[in-house]
């Protein structure tokens, strides 16, 4: 029985891997250039520390200097904002709406562009309630970490594309 069982459990795992699934966060990202410099307005947000980690587990050096690098991925902005979604008939917050966005643009050692000036942004809705104020809280949190998680995944998939720019 067990023997049976474990069978059908690694046809199934073989099954899943040939038609392309893989767990999320597994995906491997190709980008056509060697090293890579981030230019940001704050090194330590946790996108940027979250995107260097990812670059480099794609296999890409990370330069200290734009001199020293294949490509600059200028992050331009990142933004946070949250706004009333709806209120009770007694004027009370129901429902927030949590934005993210991500403002970059990436060019070569000759200020060719690679990546035009481009936006990622991420909503999300979170319910409200004031008898769980703490849990609200770290509901937040945890929403704003899946954006950013979120958005690390899109702009490795943005320069995966990233190529020289045809000069107008």
């Amino acid at each position: 029985m067990r023997a049976r069982l474990l069978t059908l459990i690694l046809l199934a795992c073989a099954l899943m891997g040939a038609c392309g699934f893989h767990l999320r966060g597994q995906e491997q990202f190709a980008l056509p250039f060697q090293s890579l410099y981030i230019l940001s307005p704050n090194d330590y947000t946790p996108f940027v520390a979250e995107l260097k980690r990812a670059i480099q587990a794609a296999g890409v050096e990370l330069a200290d200097s734009a001199e020293n690098a294949q490509l600059t991925l200028n992050i331009v902005s990142e933004t946070t904002s949250k706004q009333i979604l709806s209120l009770s008939g007694a004027g009370r917050v129901l429902e927030y709406q949590l934005r993210y966005a991500v403002s970059f643009r990436a060019y070569d050692q000759s200020q060719q562009e690679w990546l035009v000036s481009d936006e990622i942004i991420l909503l999300r809705n979170l319910s409200y309630d004031d008898e769980q104020v703490l849990a609200k809280e770290q509901e937040e949190n945890l929403l704003y970490q899946n954006m950013h998680s979120d958005a690390v995944q899109q702009m490795l998939r943005h320069l995966t594309h990233a190529r020289p720019q045809p000069q107008p």
